[in-house]
């Protein structure tokens, strides 16, 4: 399974959880579930062809592959977890969560957690600058 094959037509986010594979939907689920739960007033939609979530910017994204889960935080949101990222597989802006793995929820409830105050002080400061 390649993630431009299930994106390429998925018009949702339930679309594209939809055309994975059993076990990969159920961990994408409840990483749907997890950061909807984080951040309940972000906005769910389809961005770059996979599930994103935006609360004054961008927050997250999330997506399938073969052999892994990935989690788009953004470097910050890489950079603050580093310590407990160090299990996982991560570039500057992305960490992979090998499939058939324990998934780490309360982890990503915090980092989604921690995009969205970010996202609300940058907007907050902007705010003020005007």
């Amino acid at each position: 399974m390649k993630r431009g094959k299930a994106s390429a037509v998925a018009a949702s986010v339930g679309a594209y959880i939809a055309g994975l594979p059993p076990e990969v939907r159920a961990v994408l689920r409840k990483m749907r579930a997890t950061s909807r739960k984080a951040a309940p007033e972000a906005e769910e939609r389809i961005s770059w062809g996979m599930p994103a979530y935006a609360l004054d910017g961008m927050l997250t994204f999330l997506a399938a592959f073969e052999k892994h889960v990935s989690l788009f935080p953004g470097p910050d949101g890489i950079e603050k977890f580093k310590k407990e990222l160090a299990p996982y597989e991560t570039s500057k802006g992305t960490v992979r969560f090998p499939l058939g793995t324990p998934m780490p929820y309360g982890l990503i409830t915090r980092i989604v957690k921690f995009r969205a105050k970010e996202n609300r002080a940058r907007a907050e400061a902007k705010r003020k600058t005007k």
